[in-house]
């Protein structure tokens, strides 16, 4: 039944993959409807409730539920969503909507993030429904549009216009599972904090003139160019959130590291000589807020003989817990110096950190639910750098976490730089692995 529950994944995944839902971050972009007609495929016919909704056109959410026997018992929700961010196929090895099974890896946009957990989620969810599984609390399976822009038209829709058709006291979403620590003492990392979101607009004015008179002109794009510089330059203090020293705690590093990386005067020298940069950049990305200008456009079309009157960059914050609306905009400030009352600043999105309790019958669930395929593993509480659609639930009250498991042979820095970069894949151990997490974790929490 493994096998057979394993190859259901890998086809659905490849066909998820394949449907190519890319979210740019446009109202008209996603077309998640493509992914969830498909889900509703995978779900009809198992005698469920299935239920579709449609934040705007092409955006579609699909809910389906098991429904429990005790209204008072706590409920269990899959979350998954079902749209990609875009890419650039000269940098991949093969294509990235092909969704191909090359030598034990699903290759493809989503592999990773997150359509291996959505596709396996499903699986799992139709695999109880079709055993008769009899929950005293609902079991909800939730393909959502539009995490990958915020979720405007996805789970913050939902809470906004929907709740009770998601709303659950437990939630397991993207993404956690990862093994770390000495093999003498393994540790599997389960995801139950992010930081916040803050993305902010800048806009910058100048006067319009003809390019062929630059003296003395007011060049929005070259004051827009020095707002960059500032920006990137700027670097805010180090600050360690709750979570921080059990992490450090769980790295398979000597005592000596383990201390500079917990003393706030010498953490940042030792990530900036540290060898690898994508490891240094997320140990600085988990103890500092982060500014980065990623997005300059224009109002109108620029013209190369055309002074620019008005410049616009898109910044994205990524907040430490404690860090609010008034704090961002101080980081901001601090940032720009003289140039701070020369920028107008537009808020995009503004959710804080968050942070979910693991005192939890769910918590105890995962780890008998680990300890089922490696025997005296320990999960290990993680706070991860991005966001997801799990904020949108902790604001509803909910306990989440981003959940998972993946092959111990997995490299955890070859992982991550997967997330939204080039040639993203998932191996098949992975995919059995969560496939039977989520049928062992429900379970045992809603049996």
């Amino acid at each position: 039944m493994a096998d057979e529950l394993t190859g259901q994944t890998i086809e659905l995944l490849q066909t998820m993959i394949r449907n190519a839902c890319v979210n740019d971050g446009t109202p008209e972009s996603g077309e998640e409807v493509r992914n969830s007609d498909v889900l509703q495929q995978v779900l009809d016919g198992c005698g469920l409730d299935i239920q579709v909704y449609d934040a705007a056109p092409g955006r579609r959410s699909i809910v389906s539920r098991i429904e429990g026997s005790d209204p008072d018992a706590p409920s269990l929700c899959l979350m998954g969503h079902t749209d990609v961010v875009p890419v650039n196929p000269d940098g991949w090895n093969r294509d990235p909507f092909g969704g191909e099974l090359v030598d034990g890896e699903v290759w493809g946009r989503g592999a990773v993030d997150m359509l291996n957990i959505t596709s396996s989620m499903a699986v799992a969810f139709r695999h109880l429904a079709d055993t008769g599984f009899k929950p005293k609390g609902d079991l909800i399976y939730f393909g959502v549009a539009d995490e990958e822009s915020g979720s405007a038209y996805g789970a913050q829709w939902f809470a906004d216009n929907e709740p009770d058709a998601i709303r659950a006291d437990y939630v397991l979403t993207e993404n956690g599972g990862l093994h770390s620590g000495p093999a003498e003492a393994p540790v599997i990392g389960m995801n139950i904090g992010e930081k916040g979101v803050a993305w902010r607009k800048l806009r910058i004015k100048g006067v319009p003139g003809h390019g062929s008179r630059p003296f003395r002109s007011d060049n929005a794009l070259i004051k827009a160019a020095a707002v960059v510089n500032r920006i990137a330059d700027y670097s805010p203090p180090p600050r360690f959130h709750e979570l921080w020293p059990g992490q450090v705690e769980s790295l398979n590093v000597d005592d000596e590291t383990k201390a500079i990386m917990l003393d706030p005067e010498k953490i940042d020298d030792y990530l900036r000589a540290f060898p690898d940069p994508a490891v240094a950049g997320h140990f600085w990305s988990c103890t500092h807020t982060t500014l980065s200008p990623n997005l300059l456009e224009s109002e109108g079309k620029m013209k190369t003989n055309v002074i620019p009157d008005n410049i616009e960059i898109n910044v994205d914050v990524r907040t430490v817990p404690g860090d609010s609306t008034a704090e961002v905009q101080a980081h901001l400030n601090a940032a720009l110096g003289d140039l701070a009352d020369q920028v107008e600043i537009e808020i995009i999105m503004d959710d804080p950190a968050s942070i979910s309790q693991i005192n939890t019958p769910l918590w105890d669930s995962l780890q008998r639910a680990v300890t089922k395929p490696f025997p005296g593993s320990r999960l290990s509480p993680q706070f991860i750098v991005g966001f997801t659609d799990a904020r949108v639930y902790r604001d509803m009250g909910a306990v989440a976490y981003g959940a998972g498991l993946f092959s111990p042979e997995l490299n955890a820095g070859e992982f991550g730089s997967r997330f939204h970069g080039n040639d993203e894949r998932i191996d098949v151990e992975s995919l059995r692995l969560s496939t039977n997490l989520w049928i062992d974790v429900a379970k045992d929490l809603l049996s």
